[in-house]
């Protein structure tokens, strides 16, 4: 019989190996031997190592959209909730990428993998920021025709800053102090009348 305890051991052990040797030079022995179960018990859970990896990357991905979700809940005015979302995702992501040691390189190597495991959590997080217009749009602090396309374009906008982000090459090093008030400018010039 499967076991919740079981499985979130198995995926902690293979996350710590693939950080420290790679996915590519880690074995289904070597999770299995790791952890001090046997490969039947492994493979009760995982199918193969793309299985285990998958639920690693899921695993890192749910730390991040419970994270976002509690910057979420914080209350702020709309405009400065957008931009703290923004900073937060950057800054968790960055986060999750560099805690993986070895792993940050597979992530960018096996991009839709990852794409794939990560399609429900962009789900959230563009409801998340739907919800931030919605309430902007209420306040009368944003002018947005359309919530959940924009939700989305914000989106990807921030996805599409997460790799310069995690190498240092966004402006100066994502400075909060500089960087915060050009964000909140973009995002007040992009929403607002």
């Amino acid at each position: 019989m499967a076991h919740p305890k079981t499985r979130q051991l198995l995926v902690d052990v293979a996350r710590k190996l693939f950080a420290r040797n790679g996915v590519e030079d880690t074995t289904m022995n070597d999770i299995a031997e790791a952890s001090g179960k046997g490969r039947r018990t492994l493979y009760t859970y995982f199918k193969n190592k793309e299985d285990i990896y998958s639920a690693v990357i899921d695993g890192e991905l749910m730390r991040v959209s419970e994270t976002f979700l509690a910057v979420a809940r914080k209350p702020a005015p709309p405009e400065d909730k957008i931009v703290e979302l923004l900073f937060a995702h950057l800054s968790l992501i960055k986060e999750a990428v560099e805690r993986n040691g070895n792993l940050r390189a597979e992530f960018f190597r096996n991009i839709w993998q990852v794409e794939r495991v990560r399609k429900k959590y962009d789900r959230v997080e563009c409801d998340i920021l739907a919800k931030c217009l919605a309430d902007g749009v209420a306040a009368g602090q944003f002018e947005v025709d359309d919530i959940a396309f924009t939700a989305d374009i914000i989106h990807g906008c921030i996805k599409g800053l997460e790799v310069p982000y995690i190498y240092g090459r966004l402006g100066e090093g994502m400075n909060i102090k500089i960087s915060r008030p050009i964000v909140k400018k973009l995002i007040h010039k992009a929403l607002s009348f």
